[in-house]
């Protein structure tokens, strides 16, 4: 059967295809570290979970897909041959202003080659985002790469940023791409994330907290923080993206058979009671007796969320405050949520040491990053 998957349904504003072993797992790493790619590749190397995951199967070539996807995408990667993939795309051509940004990726991943509408497309952007995500170089062709700035939509996707909503993402990027006056403001999360040999433009400023930027009037914002902001904080996205940096872990202990239920009630509620967004967690860390735990691998797998476990021993060299000897009774550990939220974030001392709620006990750390890096 020759035909592509029918129908398409675009979820994202990026395409990722892949028709190779390697490829598909290029592909799933992208996704991955990308909150904006939409997976497609063979049905000959279905894994089971690509109908939870968003990926979508085709049968037959490949080149019967990129059709569908060229009017649907603003950029396509794919882990394809570059000789073939010109000779597939080049009668789908018609105008630098309309085509989608084109980005070749070699199946060991080592280089991420900007192909087509790398300046009008993004797709120059695009190429540097995927490489920096995979560890890849990229391949810039064009003769004056004019743009060095922020591509808002994959601001920070490299290191798994999520955004807390896509309304505001166009006029933003308009204002990016149109000079205009841009705050930024991180209160946590990677700081790596201008990739330029370059200074940053000199319309783009950073600022320390966003009361300072709410009083310099920018023309837009990009606002990096694990935090809800206040109705104060809240007026810097009038015409702002909010982004959320992964950077907290959860220490969880729990008794044996705890419903996922309880310990997600119990992590949304403190995490209310901190401020903090579900969205910047980044994983659960816990005892290794706790490793089969199924409530903790139903939310494990509903979030993506990272899994962590330590043995006794591993969590018994670290510091904690009230070390409890019946928990040491039943685990051989003096303590199950604290030195694993310490352990697994890298953080000296965790935000919320230890709270118990019912048949489940939570801990908060920030991983450090930037400015809360002490």
């Amino acid at each position: 059967m020759e035909d592509q998957l029918q129908p398409i349904h675009q979820k994202n504003a990026y395409a990722v295809v892949a028709i190779t072993k390697h490829g598909v797992e290029i592909a799933r790493k992208l996704q991955k570290a990308f909150q904006v790619v939409d997976p497609y590749y063979m049905s000959k190397f279905e894994k089971g979970d690509e109908k939870e995951k968003g990926i979508q199967l085709f049968e037959g070539s490949v080149r019967h897909l990129f059709p569908s996807l060229f009017p649907l995408y603003k950029g396509i990667i794919i882990i394809i041959s570059l000789g073939a993939v010109v000779r597939m795309i080049a009668p789908l051509l018609k105008d630098k202003k309309t085509d989608p940004g084109i980005v070749v990726i070699d199946d060991k991943g080592e280089f991420a080659i900007s192909v087509l509408s790398g300046h009008l497309g993004g797709a120059n952007e695009l190429a540097r985002e995927v490489a920096a995500s995979l560890g890849a170089t990229p391949i810039i062709t064009t003769a004056s790469d004019v743009q060095k700035t922020i591509p808002v939509d994959l601001f920070g996707q490299r290191f798994g940023w999520k955004w807390d909503s896509p309304e505001k993402l166009t006029p933003v990027s308009a204002s990016v791409v149109n000079e205009e006056h841009i705050a930024i403001v991180q209160e946590s999360g990677e700081t790596e994330w201008w990739i330029y040999d370059a200074p940053l433009p000199e319309n783009i400023k950073i600022y320390d907290t966003i009361e300072k930027a709410i009083a310099a009037e920018p023309d837009a914002a990009l606002v990096v923080t694990h935090r809800i902001l206040t109705k104060e904080e809240g007026a810097i996205l009038r015409n702002g993206v909010l982004f959320r940096p992964k950077n907290i872990i959860l220490g969880i202990g729990c008794n044996r058979g705890t419903s996922a239920d309880e310990i997600e009630e119990v992590i949304e509620e403190t995490l209310a009671e901190l401020q903090y967004s579900i969205k910047s967690v980044k994983g659960i860390a816990t005892i290794a007796l706790k490793k089969d735990e199924e409530g903790l691998l139903f939310l494990i797998n509903k979030y993506g969320w990272d899994f962590s476990f330590y043995e006794p021993s591993e969590l018994n060299g670290v510091d904690i405050e009230n070390p409890s000897e019946t928990v040491y009774k039943y685990t051989g550990a003096y303590g199950v949520s604290q030195p694993a939220a310490i352990l697994a974030s890298g953080a000296k001392q965790p935000l919320l040491p230890k709270k118990k709620s019912g048949n489940v006990t939570i801990a908060v750390a920030l991983i450090p990053h930037g400015r809360n890096a002490k």
